[in-house]
């Protein structure tokens, strides 16, 4: 773990083989810095809060 919050230092790659965009169903990639789940389909980018993909269109960012 790496910090006082619990928040995982990677996301186990078991889980990006099952999770998909909820938008596009297509892959998603991890952003280790921004701590988010990427999908360049949608251009969208999901939060990890607490270790939890939070895999709603309407909390994640739209990246360029």
């Amino acid at each position: 773990m790496s910090d006082v919050f619990h928040t995982p230092v990677t996301v186990d790659p078991r889980l990006l083989e099952i999770l998909v965009c909820p938008v596009t169903r297509g892959p998603l990639t991890y952003d280790r810095d921004r701590e988010e789940l990427v999908s360049a389909g949608a251009k969208l980018a999901y939060p990890i809060r607490d270790g939890v993909p939070i895999m709603l269109a309407e909390d994640a960012r739209q990246i360029d």
